[in-house]
């Protein structure tokens, strides 16, 4: 699997708060960006499977609204996890 918990605890502890942090925005933003990236190297192998476009744009949409909150709750924490994950060009 692609996701075993040794890279979730890899992701967790390198964005959130604390090693064991799961729940902040900033972890959960790098956990669904790893996924994006993942979801979309699949896409390009099989373009014709549609479950996966949609969960892809599903998790897009989860991490675009985690974004905007952080962007509206600390500036500074928006744009820290932006330049750290290489969202924005």
């Amino acid at each position: 699997m692609y996701l075993n918990p040794e890279k979730k605890a890899e992701i967790f502890s390198k964005h959130g708060k604390t090693p064991t942090d799961t729940g902040s925005a900033e972890s959960q933003i790098a956990l669904f960006t790893y996924r994006i990236a993942h979801l979309t190297e699949h896409l390009k192998k099989n373009h014709k499977d549609f479950a996966t476009a949609r969960s892809l744009t599903k998790l897009v949409g989860k991490r675009r609204s985690l974004l905007t909150y952080l962007y509206d709750r600390d500036i500074n924490r928006y744009r820290a996890i932006i330049k750290a994950l290489g969202l924005r060009k």
